[in-house]
C-alpha cells in the first residue's frame, strides 16, 4: 500500500483538488447560463404602470456644449409611452399603439403613424420594446448584446436593418434586475445622447 507521503499519492490528491475546481467551475459557469436576453426580458416584463424622471444630455457635432433636458417618463404596458420634458422648454412626445404624437407650447401637434414610418417605428421601439420585455419585436429589429448578470447589466441593441444603420449606430440599455437605470444612443453621424432614469416610487 503505497505510503500517504510517497509522490504518487501526492500526485492523485492534486488531481483530486483540480478535478473538484473544475467540477465547481462548471457549476457555477452553469449557473451562469441561465442569464440570457430571454431571461432579462422576463424581468422587465414583471412592471406594471412606472413612472419615472429622466435628465437627458445630448452631445451634437453643431453645438459645442451638451444639451441639457429633465422631465418624466410613464410607461402603462404593454404599448403606451410617454416623455414629457419639463426644462428647458414644455414638450411631450406619446406613442399609444402606432400613434406618435409630439406637441410643443405653442405648437400644433405632430401625428405620425409608424406603420407608415419604419426607422421611426425602430427608433422608438427599441424604448418600448425594452420597457415592455419584447423579445420578439426587439429581435426582430436589432441584434442584441447582453452583458453582466441580473444584478448589473448592460444591453446593446444594434439595428438590422442597414437603412436604420444609416442613422443609428446602437442603443445601450443598463440596470439592476428589472429596471432601467440608463438609456444611450448612439447615431452614425457621432452624435449621441445619455438619459440616466430614476424612478418614481408608486404612491
Amino acid at each position: 500500500m503505497p505510503d500517504a507521503g510517497s509522490p504518487s499519492v501526492a500526485r492523485r490528491g492534486a488531481r483530486t483538488a483540480l478535478l473538484a475546481i473544475a467540477l465547481a467551475w462548471a457549476a457555477v459557469s452553469a449557473c451562469g447560463s441561465d442569464w440570457t436576453p430571454a431571461e432579462l426580458m422576463r424581468l422587465l416584463a414583471l412592471g406594471q404602470a412606472r413612472s419615472a424622471h429622466f435628465e437627458e444630455r445630448r452631445f451634437l457635432s453643431v453645438v459645442d456644449a451638451p444639451l441639457e433636458s429633465s422631465g418624466e417618463l410613464s410607461f402603462v404596458p404593454p404599448a403606451h409611452l410617454e416623455k414629457h420634458t419639463l426644462r428647458p422648454k414644455d414638450e411631450r412626445l406619446t406613442l399609444d399603439g402606432d400613434d406618435l404624437v409630439l406637441q410643443r407650447a405653442g405648437r400644433r401637434p405632430l401625428h405620425m403613424n409608424l406603420s407608415e414610418r419604419p426607422e421611426a417605428a425602430a427608433f422608438v421601439e427599441s424604448i418600448r420594446g425594452t420597457l415592455a420585455g419584447d423579445l420578439a419585436t426587439l429581435e426582430r429589429l436589432y441584434s442584441l448584446e447582453l452583458t453582466g448578470s441580473a444584478e448589473r447589466w448592460r444591453l446593446a441593441l444594434v439595428p438590422r436593418d442597414a437603412g436604420m444603420a444609416q442613422i443609428l449606430a446602437r442603443v445601450r440599455f443598463s440596470g439592476v434586475q428589472g429596471a432601467v437605470e440608463r438609456i444611450e444612443f448612439e447615431f452614425a453621424n457621432g452624435d449621441r445622447s445619455e438619459m440616466t432614469v430614476t424612478p418614481v416610487a408608486a404612491q
